[in-house]
């Protein structure tokens, strides 16, 4: 019973980026706008969230510094793609790159330094003592804020108005343009919740996860979401399942590497779901199919027939 417990809290640890990050992408792409930088503004959110926190020795501080550092990340991405209409992917793509070159300039003279406060873990009284399900009430204050978050994003984006003007600027802008919503307003808004929260989850990296600085902490993780992002069919709840199944599989690799699997075959699982996503995601009908925004990926222009 331990083991199983001990391997949920595992679980939940290993999955809470990869969730807040879907969690912000879900929004961008129910906007109709394909942000593939989420790596990039992962990694920057890494190292501006440990610098800022080893600078200043205040956690609250660092973790908000990230956040800004994604939105402002996420604004070039918004600026070229929704205001100049480029195209998206290569614009996520160049993000991904510049993001994880900032990262790396930040943090070449951090390499090995360890933080001297870090997000300690939160034990409810009562409920963190039943037996596995107690897991989930034992954990950081980020992995909390995960669950509240994604409870409110699902709210917000089925259950209100402005969830349903954001999806229908996702799905039919022209339509919802008609309707008097501001099509590029909610494409920048949701762009920037997706940067904000790519920031928040490279920051619980750097902060909770593993509080120190790694080149290359990130290690693919924002590939995940953008895979989760589709797996979970741009729903917050899915999402919230999907990154626990995703984080399994990361955290199953190092259970299964003494029964004699292959370490290289089990660390590429997590890949090998992307790689197939992201394929699923650039066939039309499958897209139709699962639930894809119409306009994802389409530039809108109002002048335009």
């Amino acid at each position: 019973m331990d083991y199983i417990t001990e391997f949920i809290s595992m679980m939940i640890n290993a999955s809470t980026p990869i969730l807040l990050a879907a969690l912000g992408e879900i929004y961008a792409e129910r906007s109709g706008v394909l942000n593939l930088g989420v790596e990039g503004m992962m990694a920057v959110g890494a190292a501006v969230a440990f610098y800022t926190t080893l600078s200043t020795g205040n956690l609250i501080i660092g973790l908000l510094s990230a956040c800004v550092s994604g939105i402002l990340l996420s604004f070039i991405h918004g600026f070229s793609s929704i205001t100049m209409r480029s195209n998206q992917v290569i614009s996520g793509l160049a993000l991904s790159m510049v993001g994880l070159g900032i990262s790396s300039l930040i943090g070449r003279n951090l390499v090995g330094t360890p933080l001297r406060s870090s997000l300690g873990t939160i034990d409810i009284a009562v409920l963190s003592d039943i037996p596995i399900i107690g897991a989930f009430f034992r954990q950081n204050a980020l992995t909390f804020f995960s669950y509240i978050l994604t409870a409110t994003l699902w709210y917000i984006l089925f259950k209100t108005k402005i969830g349903i003007a954001i999806r229908m600027v996702g799905d039919n802008p022209r339509s919802a343009d008609s309707l008097g919503i501001n099509v590029y307003l909610a494409r920048y808004g949701c762009t920037l919740l997706g940067g904000a929260l790519a920031g928040l989850a490279g920051a619980y990296l750097s902060v909770a996860y593993t509080p120190t600085w790694i080149e290359g902490m990130t290690a693919g993780q924002g590939w995940i979401a953008l895979a989760l992002t589709v797996f979970s069919a741009w729903n917050p709840s899915y999402a919230l399942i999907g990154s626990y199944l995703f984080g399994g599989i990361r955290i199953l690799q190092f259970r299964l590497q003494p029964l004699g699997f292959s370490p290289p075959l089990l660390s590429t699982l997590p890949y090998v779901f992307t790689i197939i996503a992201l394929a699923l995601l650039n066939i039309e009908r499958i897209r139709r199919r699962i639930g894809a925004p119409r306009s994802l990926g389409k530039p809108y222009h109002r002048e335009e027939i």
